[in-house]
């Protein structure tokens, strides 16, 4: 199976830090508003997630969701967790660190199509 989203080590380091204080997390990839369409970290539960949003796997041990609408324009590509120095302009977790976390993506090549891990719609655990 060819994951979906991925992650960084560095991305993978900051996640840790942020277990530390706030415990389980979740991530949902922003679709406007706010930071444009970077991924955003929450305390598990403390986004609402409902049948408009994808589940697309997780990353470190934390659930990744985006809209239904903006998965329509992403279904192709494959995402990557990754982080930069910088603040961004949004809600999510680790921003008091310094730092923010964006996405890298590539299109899928067309032999991976078939062989993409499955997405589902609404909260999953």
């Amino acid at each position: 199976m060819i994951e979906r989203v991925k992650i960084t080590d560095s991305a993978i380091a900051v996640i840790e830090t942020l277990k530390k204080e706030h415990g389980e997390l979740m991530f949902h990839q922003s679709g406007g508003c706010c930071d444009g369409s970077s991924p955003m970290c929450f305390e598990k539960g403390e986004l609402m997630i409902n049948e408009t949003d994808v589940w697309l796997g997780k990353i470190h041990g934390c659930n990744f969701y985006m809209s239904s609408d903006q998965f329509e324009y992403w279904k192709h590509t494959q995402l990557t967790v990754d982080v930069v120095k910088g603040r961004g302009a949004s809600f999510s977790l680790e921003i008091p660190l310094g730092v923010r976390f964006v996405i890298q993506s590539r299109m899928y090549k067309e032999d991976e199509i078939n062989e993409l891990s499955p997405i589902y719609v609404g909260e999953h655990v």
